[in-house]
């Protein structure tokens, strides 16, 4: 007998907006986004996150907050 366990994770952007500041590698724009994550086992919902994250515009490098 063998057990098959199926972890996944998925995640959507939910929405985009332009944040204040430049970009400290290029100089380009800012996009803060907000994501939402959602952590399934065997096809049933465990966990919803939902994360703001900033990213350039210009060169797509991820950005953190300080």
């Amino acid at each position: 007998m063998c057990l098959v366990f199926v972890c996944d994770e998925d995640e959507r952007v939910i929405a985009r907006q332009p944040a204040p500041g430049a970009c400290p590698y290029c100089g380009g724009m800012v996009q803060a986004m907000d994501v939402e994550s959602q952590w399934r086992f065997c096809f049933l919902p465990l966990c919803f996150k939902t994360k703001r994250r900033y990213y350039c515009t210009f060169c797509a490098r991820r950005l953190v907050v300080q």
